[in-house]
């Protein structure tokens, strides 16, 4: 097979290279999975641990927004049947962290700039109130966790690992979502910062962390005083820097599904 006909059937020769984004949401170039991994995860895994290895790879940027997620290549990989695999994609989908295209399978989900700004103006207007409301009734138990979560954001911050860095910001705003003591608002919560994830990994800078992580610590500073005006000015502060960091200009590039999965 020639290198133009390889690249068109979605396979790589020799060492894959490092995958890199596509330049817009909608119109980019889509990555091929490759299904021959060199060293296969345990195999016959169970629906939920396919399902959370695709959605930890998702959040951990390592399966960027756009590529493909093809039902052949993830059955081989994880040692199991398609309808496995296609039973995780569907509760993937169901999230927003997939979608599913008819005739077309599954893809990452890749947010449009309009899109963007619809999660950014929700987060904003939901977590200002929460941490304004937070502010007014909290425990010393929640601010001691938050500032752990803080901590831990600098240090891996601080050792350059940013797959952890990305996971430890978003469990930051899912945990003042817990606190609030509402369900619904939680997983409300959980799914923006998903979908946030998704974007960072879409339009920011390579290396460039989801969160300022001082910014967190002046969150923390404000609920513990228990200043609402100032929690919720912070917080909408620090979300519009986020969406300022955006870049849209990517590129495209083909992912070998050993390189997402083999360390895990």
């Amino acid at each position: 097979m020639s290198a133009p006909a390889a690249r068109r059937a979605g396979l790589a020769n020799g060492s894959p290279r490092a995958p890199r984004r596509p330049p817009s949401a909608r119109g980019a170039a889509k990555v091929a999975l490759v299904s021959k991994p060199a060293n296969p995860p345990r195999r016959g895994a169970s629906e939920e641990s396919v399902h959370q290895a695709i959605y930890d790879a998702v959040m951990d940027h390592r399966l960027p927004p756009g590529v493909k997620l093809t039902e052949s290549a993830f059955s081989s990989f994880f040692g199991v049947s398609r309808t496995v695999v296609r039973k995780a994609l569907f509760r993937l989908s169901q999230k927003g962290i997939v979608e599913l295209r008819p005739n077309r399978g599954a893809v990452v989900a890749s947010p449009t700039p309009q899109e963007t700004h619809w999660v950014f103006e929700a987060r904003r207007l939901i977590e200002r109130e929460m941490v304004r409301a937070l502010a007014a009734r909290h425990t010393k138990k929640q601010l001691q966790q938050l500032r752990l979560l803080a901590q831990r954001e600098r240090s891996a911050q601080q050792e350059g690992d940013s797959r952890t860095l990305v996971r430890l910001t978003g469990d930051f705003h899912a945990r003042l979502a817990e606190f609030s003591g509402n369900p619904v608002l939680a997983e409300l919560v959980s799914g923006l910062v998903s979908r946030t994830s998704l974007i960072i990994a879409l339009y920011e800078a390579p290396g460039m962390p989801a969160c300022r992580t001082h910014d967190h610590s002046g969150i923390i500073a404000a609920i513990e005083a228990g200043d609402g005006a100032a929690a919720a000015e912070a917080m909408t502060e620090h979300l519009a820097a986020i969406e300022n960091r955006l870049d849209l200009a990517t590129s495209d590039g083909p992912l070998d599904l050993s390189t997402v999965f083999g360390a895990h």
